[in-house]
C-alpha cells in the first residue's frame, strides 16, 4: 500500500472499524440483519477505492470511485439508523459518521 494515498489509508482504517462494529452488534446486541448491511457497504468503500486505483482507464477509475461514493452514502444511512434505534450509542455513531463523512 502506498503511504501517500490518504483515501486508500482512511478507507482501510474505516473498514477495520466497521468490522469491529459488526462483531459488537452481532455478538453483544444480537443484531444480525442491519449489521450485515453495514458490514457489506462499509467495507465495500475501500474495496472499490482499491479497484479504482487499479483501474484500466480513466472511465474505469471514475466508475469504481462512484461506486465507492454510493457505498459510503449507504453506510452513512445504516449508521444513522443504528444510532436512532439505539443499537449504537450516540458517541459510537457520531465517531463513525465523522469518519464516513470525511470519506464522502
Amino acid at each position: 500500500m502506498k503511504n501517500d494515498n490518504v483515501v486508500q489509508i482512511k478507507s482501510y482504517a474505516f473498514a477495520v472499524r466497521i468490522i469491529k462494529v459488526f462483531k459488537f452488534l452481532s455478538e453483544q446486541k444480537k443484531e444480525f440483519i442491519l449489521s450485515k448491511q453495514l458490514l457489506r457497504c462499509g467495507t465495500s468503500i475501500g474495496v472499490n477505492i482499491e479497484k479504482a486505483i487499479g483501474g484500466q482507464s480513466g472511465k474505469d477509475f471514475f466508475a469504481k470511485l462512484t461506486i465507492s461514493y454510493k457505498e459510503a452514502r449507504e453506510t452513512h444511512y445504516w449508521i444513522r439508523l443504528l444510532k436512532d434505534t439505539n443499537y449504537l450509542s450516540v458517541d459510537e455513531a457520531d465517531s463513525l459518521l465523522k469518519d464516513v463523512e470525511e470519506l464522502l
